[in-house]
């Protein structure tokens, strides 16, 4: 991955911080965060197919099979969320990957081309936000999600970039459900949930939580929606975030604080 998020760092500074002034409720962030290697890199689920493939703001693993992301992961930080480059337009093919789907597979289809890595969080780059409309970064979502609950926590997610400094987000489709449904010639399996995991490395101590939505109106909105990262590794297959030292990561993954998370303002 090309982001800063490469530059490598000891891990020994979050394992530092959660064990330093843990207060909870009133965590401190750094100015300046320290950058941790490998926040990015999930273990996908055994069995999926998979090609990692690297963009400027953006790590995908690639399902050839379904023709959609396993997940996506990327960095979201203060100054990324004020980025000015105008979206993109045009959805593309990423010949490189094998599988990739077309943007014409998802034409009357019913479904929005939904983004797992925002186009709103890749502002701060025209080559990110061109990358972001790579349909390696593209699921089949109901309207009542893209536009709905879907697009609520994107939007949630630039507030706690601009408040803790810098935060970790993993999206992608549930692909441990029973999928049934295809759209296009291509045959893009069409997901019936979604997770987004995000994580607060930066806070003191270090903060996590996570979302499954269906695939259509989410009935209570993210609120209703929230779960533990654990939960989400339960039901995915997935390992996220397995770079931080134990104790944290056991931490981070165990708790669901939403009411905490929806009340963080941006830093002044």
């Amino acid at each position: 991955m090309k982001k800063k998020i490469m530059f490598a760092f000891a891990l020994l500074c979050v394992f530092c911080r959660s064990i330093a002034g843990c207060s909870g409720d009133n965590p401190e962030q750094s100015a300046a965060p320290e950058h941790i290697a490998g926040l990015e890199k999930v273990i996908t689920a055994a069995g999926l197919p998979e090609q990692i493939v690297g963009y400027e703001g953006m790590l995908v693993s690639f399902n050839k099979d379904a023709h959609v992301p396993n997940w996506v992961a990327w960095e979201l930080t203060a100054d990324e969320v004020a980025g000015t480059v105008p979206r993109a337009k045009d959805f593309l093919v990423d010949n490189s990957v094998e599988g990739c789907a077309l943007p014409k597979d998802y034409s009357y289809s019913g479904y929005d081309r939904g983004h797992m890595a925002p186009a709103g969080d890749m502002k701060w780059s025209e080559t990110a936000m061109q990358q972001s409309f790579y349909m390696t970064n593209i699921c089949p979502q109901n309207n009542d999600l893209n536009s709905g609950a879907w697009m609520r926590l994107e939007e949630k997610c630039r507030t706690w970039a601009l408040a803790d400094s810098a935060i970790m987000i993993v999206a992608g489709p549930v692909l441990s459900d029973e999928l049934t449904e295809t759209i296009g010639d291509t045959g893009v399996a069409v997901p019936r949930r979604f997770f987004k995991v995000i994580l607060s490395p930066y806070a003191n101590p270090p903060r996590g939580i996570a979302f499954i939505m269906d695939n259509g109106k989410v009935s209570g909105g993210m609120q209703a929606a929230s779960v533990t990262i654990d939960e989400v590794e339960r039901i995915t297959g997935h390992d996220f975030f397995s770079v931080l030292p134990d104790d944290v990561e056991a931490q981070v993954e165990s708790e669901c604080r939403f009411h905490y998370w929806s009340t963080l303002k941006p830093k002044k």
